[in-house]
């Protein structure tokens, strides 16, 4: 198992900064607590951050915060983002925050430390609308929250974060597609339709009225899977080889669907331990089809791998495609430091 493709050495990484959610959306894991059985419920600590990227020193270049809960409960946020600044490292929440609950502060805090991307997830253009499945959520709040972000953008001359609106499609929202799309572009946000998990709730009632107005070239993950002879999202697999996700207390969970349990190791006492433990690079090893399907791996409990197995589309990490998207990575990630230090003035 020392096959130098199932081992590797990053400088991007994904670290949970929150498991912690105040919604409770109907199919998410958080929401329900499942999450919690194994992966707990707490937050990334500032002092375990500090003295990661100490003895990091300097091999990591960008990290994600965000996954399964949402990142902006963290009280320890804001110094968190300030010791990245530091460092010199690139943060992001692509994977998504709900913005409901946030300090002044810390809104203006993912300006000023140059957070550069956040993806906001906002399902619906109404409260009607958004709190059918962001259960316990206020519309209103969150659009207020990415105003004041806009505002401190203006007051400090940065073009950070960049801000996007995923809009995940449901029945229920379908028909606010184009004004959630409009409500994105008077705030300078990115529009992201997005396919549901499943069709157990709220499935898509006007298909062709949805491919139209989301762009989508399908209603649901199904149809996709179909049309395409493909894995919805199957790029996270990649994680595991391109951006590893690692919980809140350094556990290594491989990647962003993971919360079954862990591969052993931790990031925070030994790096090359914890992303090429005997378990992770078997992992590797079934995602690319050259190892049979091993019951105490957690890639075997995932929807993912198992489509993966049953259509023959393995993970081929190592691509002249994937060879080039890292090598095109690397360079935007150079090329986003210098300018950030540019626009922060620093």
């Amino acid at each position: 198992m020392e096959r130098d493709d199932l081992r590797i050495e990053t400088g991007f990484l994904r670290l949970e900064a929150s498991t912690a959610c105040q919604l409770k959306c109907p199919t998410c894991p958080t929401g329900s607590g499942e999450i919690h059985k194994y992966i707990g419920r707490g937050f990334l600590r500032k002092d375990q951050f500090r003295a990661f990227l100490e003895q990091d020193r300097g091999k990591t270049r960008m990290i994600e915060l965000s996954n399964y809960g949402e990142i902006f409960l963290n009280p320890q946020l804001l110094d968190i983002l300030k010791i990245a600044s530091e460092f010199g490292v690139a943060l992001t929440v692509r994977n998504g925050a709900n913005l409901n609950n946030v300090r002044e502060e810390v809104l203006e805090g993912v300006v000023q430390y140059g957070v550069r991307s956040i993806v906001c997830s906002i399902d619906g253009a109404s409260q009607q609308t958004y709190e059918l499945y962001r259960r316990n959520g206020d519309f209103d709040r969150v659009i207020a929250n990415i105003r004041k972000i806009n505002e401190f953008k203006k007051k400090h001359h940065s073009p950070y974060p960049k801000l996007a609106w995923q809009f995940v499609i449901f029945g229920h929202n379908e028909h606010e597609i184009t004004a959630a799309r409009r409500m994105a572009a008077e705030l300078g946000m990115e529009f992201r339709p997005k396919l549901s998990w499943s069709d157990d709730i709220s499935p898509v009632q006007n298909h062709e009225a949805v491919l139209r107005d989301s762009g989508l070239q399908a209603t649901t993950r199904e149809h996709f899977q179909e049309k395409s002879k493909t894995v919805y999202l199957s790029d996270m697999c990649d994680q595991l080889w391109e951006m590893p996700q690692v919980n809140y207390d350094g556990r290594v969970l491989g990647c962003c669907v993971n919360y079954w349990e862990d591969f052993g190791g931790n990031l925070f006492e030994n790096y090359d331990a914890a992303l090429n433990g005997e378990k992770i690079r078997y992992a590797r090893g079934m995602l690319t089809g050259r190892l049979p399907a091993r019951d105490d791996n957690p890639c075997t409990r995932c929807d993912t791998y198992k489509a993966r197995a049953q259509l023959g589309a393995w993970v081929h990490p190592y691509s002249p495609r994937k060879r080039l998207k890292r090598t095109a990575k690397r360079l935007l990630a150079f090329v986003d430091r210098l300018r950030c230090r540019f626009a922060l003035g620093a």
